[in-house]
């Protein structure tokens, strides 16, 4: 006997094809959409600029800085640990000033995903590693919160990226199936680690591949429609 036909069914292979649609981005924050905020060239920068012993102050920002970034310590017990253990010749207020000055934005970057945002319906998430206050005061500064709807920060969830529990809490809180979540990331482990749950992830790089890589996944913002349409 012949099977049914799947077109009399209602179900031609054009249907049975079509992709899974994203209704999610997950977002790295540092190296995505603003440049990262208290990295390694930063502090470098911050020795120099104060006269710091660059190898002391490296020594004791990785004895502390993960548990800054999962929110176990606070920006002042950071800089009394790393900074101002000992008597210096300028002020927190200084410090910190400079510390929040090395965060820049890339302004095509936060346009794209608003504009996807708008364009598709999607949920927005940011899913980084960042500490409390300096994770305030980029949201803040840069609007991120426009277009943003939740920030899975580790210093508000209190665990960080390379642990598979920040994405599984960021699935939780999305209330979406990884299937249908895009995840732009700039660091490959976590690439790695994402699609290892079954979230397909983008290795940024720039914005154009980004874009192009995003578009590949129905996702294309309104300048990607002009350049189809020309």
């Amino acid at each position: 006997m012949n099977e049914p036909s799947k077109v009399a069914n209602g179900v031609d292979g054009s249907q049975m094809k079509r992709p899974i649609k994203i209704t999610t981005l997950f977002l790295d924050i540092g190296g995505v959409l603003l440049t990262n905020g208290w990295d390694h060239h930063a502090r470098k920068r911050a020795a120099g600029n104060f006269k710091l012993g660059w190898a002391e102050m490296e020594d004791r920002h990785h004895l502390v800085f993960d548990t800054y970034e999962e929110g176990k310590l606070t920006l002042e017990e950071y800089l009394d640990r790393v900074v101002f253990y000992q008597k210096r010749p300028f002020t927190r207020t200084q410090f910190r000033r400079f510390m929040f000055a090395q965060s820049k934005p890339y302004p095509e970057m936060i346009e794209l995903i608003a504009q996807l945002k708008v364009r598709h319906g999607l949920k927005i998430a940011v899913v980084s590693n960042e500490a409390r206050e300096l994770n305030a005061y980029r949201i803040r500064k840069f609007k991120l919160d426009a277009f943003v709807d939740f920030f899975v920060s580790s210093c508000f969830v209190h665990v960080r990226k390379p642990d598979t529990d920040i994405f599984r809490l960021a699935l939780d809180i999305a209330q979406t199936p990884a299937r249908q979540v895009v995840y732009v990331e700039n660091t490959p482990m976590f690439v790695q680690i994402a699609e290892g749950l079954g979230i397909r992830s983008i290795l940024h790089s720039d914005y154009k591949s980004t874009r192009a890589k995003l578009a590949s996944f129905g996702l294309q913002n309104n300048e990607g429609v002009m350049h189809e349409t020309r």
